[in-house]
């Protein structure tokens, strides 16, 4: 079993607390703060507060659901507000910039849930065992948290947000189930993390079907080709690393993704 931090509290920076202005505000603020300390140090600051989530406050991890702008509340999706005030030092290099805020954050709480849930590139199969190791390793904190999602009114708990958000996960590299979602998720991240790019195809050629279900039929114009999974094992293959590796992780935004560049590509052969 992975070592988790022990705490029986969850803690957030305070810029990620108020109304959606006033978060906006400090966001962006602790954004400049962190470039400057950057350009000075060649490190990330930690936020100047933390502040305990109590027990009956609720978590918005996406805008989705937030529909009350002007209700105090913890708006986690909201680090994406930092970052992108952070970019402004150097717009060019956003990306490298990004990993050092990732890199620097995801050893924190709050930085590990946010990464894990946000969905951003790259999703290889290392990244994201990274970013669910990280979670695991606060799974206790984060454990007292009460989240709102993607959909209205309905509050989830730890497991319950997981598996909304990041299930693929489980479903592609711990596919014969377990005695619980976080044992369930620490096998996940032990694969991924020594995943090799054949163990990559066979997982997406699992989740292949499923992940089907979910394509544009009406979007396709080689659906015999794009849908056959000898043609898939072929053509995951054929791809560079670069490419290969965005789909790795074997998320099904990403796979399916894939699937309408390549049918638009047979258009042009």
């Amino acid at each position: 079993m992975m070592e988790s931090i022990q705490t029986t509290t969850l803690q957030l920076p305070s810029f990620l607390h108020g109304s959606y202005s006033t978060i906006k505000r400090k966001a962006k603020a602790e954004g400049r703060r962190c470039a400057k300390h950057y350009q000075r140090n060649g490190t990330l600051p930690q936020p100047l507060e933390l502040r305990t989530v109590s027990s009956g406050d609720v978590v918005f991890t996406h805008n989705v659901v937030d529909l009350q702008d002007e209700a105090p509340a913890w708006r986690l999706y909201m680090v994406s507000e930092v970052m992108m005030s952070l970019y402004d030092m150097d717009e060019k290099n956003h990306r490298h910039l990004s990993n050092v805020y990732e890199t620097s954050f995801r050893e924190t709480a709050w930085g590990a849930l946010y990464f894990a849930l946000s969905g951003r590139a790259p999703e290889s199969a290392e990244r994201t065992a990274l970013r669910l190791e990280a979670v695991l390793r606060f799974w206790d904190s984060l454990h007292h948290g009460r989240y709102l999602h993607q959909k209205l009114n309905t509050f989830l708990t730890l497991e319950e947000l997981m598996t909304t958000a990041c299930g693929w996960a489980m479903d592609a590299w711990c596919p014969e189930g377990g005695a619980s979602v976080r044992t369930r998720f620490e096998v996940a991240a032990e694969r991924m993390a020594r995943a090799t790019r054949e163990d990559s195809v066979e997982a997406i050629l699992r989740q292949l079907p499923h992940i089907l279900r979910f394509a544009d039929r009406q979007r396709l114009n080689h659906p015999e080709v794009v849908t056959n999974p000898t043609a898939w094992r072929e053509h995951l293959v054929s791809l560079d690393a670069a490419t290969f590796e965005r789909l790795s992780g074997v998320r099904p935004a990403w796979v399916l993704e894939r699937l309408y560049l390549w049918d638009r590509q047979l258009d042009v052969h």
